[in-house]
Formats: structure tokens, C-alpha cells, sequence
């Protein structure tokens, strides 16, 4: 007999559905409006100030739901925007400036879901409310940096050929390396190529060898500095103990940060703008401080303040930068005295100990380095920013270093988390401008949401009723598969890591509520087609499933192209739409075909039929 359902094809239906029900089952819960309280630069948050707290809300009449500890921060979780928005206000007076009072979302999850991984679909900055920064990527610099790395480079592969050179410079756009005699400079310059093979060379004038970067090796650069930045900057996010937020990509040079439920940008701000990081050198024992204070500074050698004012003698040469630093901590040593703990990659550990090893006995000078801005723009508009260097320790080396050591030297505990957390996070390749910064209040999110949730309801209703005047007892189901794509779609969405409903991903949904049902529509046409030829019910069914197959399949195959098209070129509120459709898509192919197939098999199909209800 026709149309019989298989055992594992009905259990295949049931566990997919469940599945994704139990996933979509947090959304049912929604979040709780709430206030993140976290430390400035000189302050910490501890848990005895959970007691302060709850005394500021009490004597103001605010009842909050609950008020948590965690990760050195305070959430507190109010019944009401308005409470929130009162919240914030009291708290911010009452804590100071020294502690950041950020208004935020929070998941009301209970625990057996949050157990099983199961968490609302995570929302944009249009739909929670938030920060958003449009960032741009300071390529000069950048190549700036490229250019000082190769310089090093070339001090230190020189060196260690034994080819002699007076001078290693860097100019605008090239390396200009100077040699005692030709025949000097040709050995030097067959090495350097076959050394770096992304760099041209040509020689000029009095024994100058001039070294630059080609077009490909610019544009990597170019292409490398956003791609670390946006890395790094992701990092910082994740310290900041943001939910959800979108780091991407935006054209040639810029960065779009959004960070929803973020109401304070002072902290964001802060953190994302940095651009810390540190090199090690040695100090220089061969010359006088003080001559080079009176502007005899020696070649190979820079003058540079430490933290009390006091000029340092350091060699230019640079023994080891911030970039191989693979974790740092906080902590005190045996005094009590603020220190950093470094760990570097093999790398930076196998550079460490060479430039150790014959300095044993001599002392060392950690240089924190940060890039911030004039306030000043350049030609092209761009704001100008200046390099800061400051010497925060000069310590003997007493041993060979190698892949862990510590840096001492800070004035306080808390300016030593805040340097570690800047290394930890990595320093930014090149400086970053905020071009542009938006905030997005909660009450205008939950309006999109309402209205939101208003067009999806009212199309869902209007499609339903359509397909049960129209197609009768096969609407009905019609109707069950349309109910149980809605719940596959936030079931997929709140399970897939970085997937972000936005208010153009509901507009989204809406079209995938009456896309769904057009693959019904094309297999009820077929079969009653089928009936008018004089087929048999069940005959008529499975002709009518079988044949329409091929243009539901051809039909939405297509849009799924357009969809993942929209999705590669596309950014922000495009993606947000071709998330949600592709996602539909999908879905729609399994409940309007395997689940109305399902369900219409145990209704009719196995037994004989006179007259289908279509």
C-alpha cells in the first residue's frame, strides 16, 4: 500500500523538532533589564560591595530581582526599564567615577537549560539596544611598523653574516643601508634577497642600499594589520565581559564594533582604543645620559623618560616587541610589589635567550609604548597620532631569559591588571580612529522587537487562514509544518555560535512564513491535478509529492544562491537578513516536504480513500 510512514523517518521528525523546541525554549523566558557594575583604573570590585549596593537600591525604594557577583563585576537584575534607568543613576552617584555603571541585558534562563548549553538567540544592536563604532585603521602605521620590524631585520642578519655596514635607516617609504666598500655592498644585497624575497632592492648613490616593500607585500600588510586588529579587538571585547558582540570587517580599512546592551562607551572606549604594548632593550652603559640630554645623543642609542620623569639611555636596538607575548597576569612578588607576568611563544623565547645570553650582569629596560591622538587630522582628514614611549623598568638580568619572566616597576595593583589585560588581549598592529559612534537606548530595541514580533504574527495569521479556506483538512497541515518551521528557526538560531537576529532578520522571517508554505501550495496543485486525471487518492499523493519535488527543490536552491551571495558581499543589516532567510530556506525544505509527507501518510496513507479533503 502507498503513503506508509518508515519507523525511522517518523522518529527522525519527532527528535529534530524536539530538539530544536528544547533549544527555542529560552526565548520563551526573554532577559531581564539589568545594570553591570565594573571597575575603573583605580578601583575593584568586590564582593562586599554587593551590600553597598543593595542599601543604595533599598533606601531609593528599588526591589531588584536578584543581585549577582561574578568575573569581578556586580549584575543587578531589575523588574523594569524604568527601574533599570533609576538604577543607574543612583549607582553612578553613589560609586563615582571610579567605577563603570553600564545598563545591560541579562538571560533569564533557568538552570536545567542553561545546563544543557540551551541560550536565548542572541540579539543585534537594533533589536537590545547598545553601542555601535565604525573604526578606521591608521595603514601608515602600520606600514610604519612593517618597516622599523625589517629594519631590525636587517641590523641582525647583517651582523650575525659578518658583513659590515655604517648605517641602517628608515625613510619615508624605504630602508636605506650603508656600506663601507662594493664589494660589501653586492654580498649584502645577494643575501638580503634571498633572505626576503617580498622586498625589492636597488642600489644609489655612495654605497646606499635601498630596500622596499613590493605592491603584493603592501597589500598584505594592509589586509594582515585589520585582520590582526579586528582579532585582537575581539580579544578586548571578550575581556570587557560583553555578550554577543559583532567584530567584522567593513571595506578596505575600517572595523565595525557593536556591543549590545552597553549603554556607558567611557569603558569601551578606553579599552578598544589602546594600542599597548611593550619592547624590550638594552641600556646603554658606553655614553653619558647626561651628554645625550644636552643633545649628544650617540647614534644606535634613543633618550626616553621613565615613569617619575627621569631621562634613559637606551639602545635603539630592539631585543624583543610585545607581539610574541602569549599570556600576562598580575600578581606581586615576595615584597608586595606589583608585577606582570609574561609568557612569550617560542619565538619570542628562543629571541628572548639569544639577546640575554651575553648580557648577563647588564641592565634591561621594558618600554611601554601606546599610540594616542593629537586631536589633529591629517590631508585626508584622518586624525594624527602620536607615539608615547615610557620606560616603566630597568632591571638586571641576573640569568639567561627565556619563555616566561616578570616586569616590575608599576605603581599599583590595578595599573598592573590593566597592563596585563592590554598584553594579554594583544597589542593593536597599527592605531585606530572611532569614525563614527551611535547608541542604541533599550526602549527604541524593545520597540523594534514589538513591532517586529507584530508583522511576523499578523503574516503567520493571514497565511494560515488562507491555506485552511483554500486547501481545507491538507491547510491544516500545511499549517502544523508552518507552526513547526517558526519553531526550527529560533530552535537553529539560538544554537548556531555568532548567529544574531536583527530587525532586518525578522523582516527575514516574515518572508520565510509565506516562502514556507509555497512548496505546500505547489504539492496540493499537484495532487488535486492528479484527482482531476481520474488517479486514485493515494496514487493522487504520491504523485503529487514525487513530481513537485524537483521544482521546490530547483525553486529554492536558487534563492539559497541569492542568499548566500547576500551574505558573502554584504555587511550589518544585509547579512542579519541573509542569515535568517538561508536558515528559513532550509527549514521550510524539511517541514514542508518530510513533516507534511509525515503527517499526511498517518492521516490517509495504508488505507483505501474515497475523497481527500483538498
Amino acid at each position: 500500500m502507498l503513503n506508509k510512514n518508515s519507523i525511522w523517518k517518523v522518529l527522525l521528525v519527532i527528535l529534530t523538532i524536539g530538539l530544536c523546541a528544547l533549544y527555542a525554549l529560552p526565548n520563551i523566558y526573554g532577559e531581564d533589564n539589568a545594570v553591570q557594575i565594573s571597575a575603573g583604573r583605580d578601583a575593584t570590585v568586590t564582593e562586599q560591595m554587593v551590600t553597598r549596593v543593595e542599601k543604595t537600591l533599598s533606601e531609593n525604594s528599588i526591589s531588584p530581582k536578584s543581585i549577582e557577583f561574578e568575573n569581578d563585576q556586580i549584575l543587578v537584575r531589575l523588574t523594569s526599564s524604568d527601574a533599570q534607568l533609576r538604577a543607574r543613576e543612583l549607582l553612578e552617584k553613589e560609586l563615582g567615577t571610579d567605577y563603570y555603571v553600564a545598563m545591560n541585558l541579562a538571560a533569564d534562563t533557568p538552570a536545567w537549560l542553561e545546563n544543557l548549553g540551551a541560550s536565548p538567540m542572541k540579539l543585534g544592536l537594533d533589536l537590545r539596544g547598545g553601542v555601535h563604532f565604525l573604526m578606521e585603521v591608521d595603514m601608515s602605521e602600520a606600514i610604519k611598523k612593517s618597516l622599523e620590524d625589517a629594519e631590525n631585520g636587517f641590523k641582525t642578519s647583517l651582523r650575525e653574516e659578518g658583513l659590515r655596514y655604517r648605517t641602517v635607516t628608515q625613510r619615508d617609504d624605504f630602508i636605506a643601508i650603508q656600506f663601507r666598500d662594493q664589494e660589501t655592498l653586492e654580498k649584502a644585497e645577494f643575501f638580503l634577497r634571498n633572505q626576503n624575497r617580498d622586498l625589492s632592492f636597488e642600489e644609489d648613490a655612495d654605497l646606499v642600499l635601498k630596500a622596499s616593500f613590493s605592491e603584493s607585500k603592501l597589500a598584505t600588510i594592509r589586509d594582515n594589520a585589520v585582520k590582526q586588529n579586528i582579532t585582537i579587538i575581539r580579544n578586548r571585547v571578550n575581556q570587557l565581559g560583553v555578550a554577543e558582540p559583532v567584530v567584522q570587517k567593513q571595506g578596505a580599512d575600517r572595523i565595525v564594533v557593536q556591543l549590545p546592551g552597553i549603554q556607558d562607551t567611557a569603558r569601551a572606549k578606553e579599552i578598544l582604543n589602546a594600542t599597548a604594548t611593550l619592547e624590550f632593550r638594552m641600556v646603554d652603559m658606553d655614553h653619558d645620559v647626561m651628554d645625550a640630554v644636552d643633545g649628544r645623543v650617540p647614534a644606535g642609542s634613543q633618550l626616553i623618560n621613565d615613569q617619575e620623569g627621569r631621562p634613559q639611555l637606551l639602545e635603539k636596538q630592539i631585543m624583543l616587541t610585545g607581539n610574541h607575548i602569549t599570556d600576562a597576569s598580575s600578581g606581586v612578588d615576595e615584597y608586595g610589589i606589583p608585577q606582570v607576568n609574561i609568557s612569550l611563544d617560542s619565538e619570542g623565547g628562543n629571541k628572548m635567550s639569544r639577546a640575554t645570553r651575553g648580557n648577563i650582569g647588564k641592565p634591561m629596560a621594558t618600554v611601554f609604548i601606546e599610540y594616542k591622538s593629537t586631536g589633529e587630522r591629517n590631508a585626508e582628514g584622518k586624525l594624527v597620532f602620536e607615539k608615547h614611549e615610557e620606560v616603566i623598568s630597568v632591571a638586571t638580568i641576573r640569568a639567561q631569559l627565556g619563555s616566561s619572566f616578570r616586569i616590575t616597576g608599576l605603581d599599583s595593583p590595578k595599573e598592573a591588571r590593566d597592563l596585563a589585560l592590554l598584553l594579554r588581549a594583544g597589542a593593536l598592529i597599527a592605531p585606530i580612529q572611532i569614525v563614527e559612534e551611535r547608541t542604541v537606548g533599550p526602549s527604541l530595541g524593545a520597540e523594534n522587537i514589538e513591532m517586529g514580533m507584530q508583522a511576523i504574527i499578523w503574516g503567520l495569521v493571514a497565511v494560515l487562514v488562507f491555506m485552511v479556506v483554500y486547501y481545507k483538512a491538507f491547510g491544516l497541515i500545511a499549517n502544523v509544518a508552518l507552526i513547526s518551521n517558526l519553531v526550527v528557526i529560533v530552535g537553529v538560531m539560538s544554537m548556531i555560535p555568532g548567529a544574531t537576529l536583527t530587525l532586518p532578520g525578522m523582516a527575514g522571517i516574515v518572508l520565510t512564513v509565506g516562502m514556507a508554505v509555497d512548496a505546500n501550495v505547489l504539492i496540493f496543485e499537484r495532487i488535486r491535478e492528479e484527482l482531476r486525471d481520474g488517479r486514485s487518492p493515494q496514487q493522487a499523493i504520491h504523485l503529487g509529492y514525487d513530481s513537485a519535488f524537483s521544482t521546490i527543490m530547483d525553486a529554492n536552491v536558487t534563492t539559497l544562491i541569492a542568499g548566500m551571495i547576500l551574505f558573502a558581499v554584504g555587511t550589518g543589516p544585509i547579512k542579519g537578513f541573509s542569515i535568517t532567510l538561508m536558515i528559513g530556506i532550509a527549514t521550510s525544505m524539511f517541514t514542508a516536504i518530510v513533516v507534511t509527507r509525515m503527517v499526511t501518510n498517518a492521516v490517509w496513507g495504508g488505507r483505501r480513500v474515497n475523497k481527500l479533503p483538498i
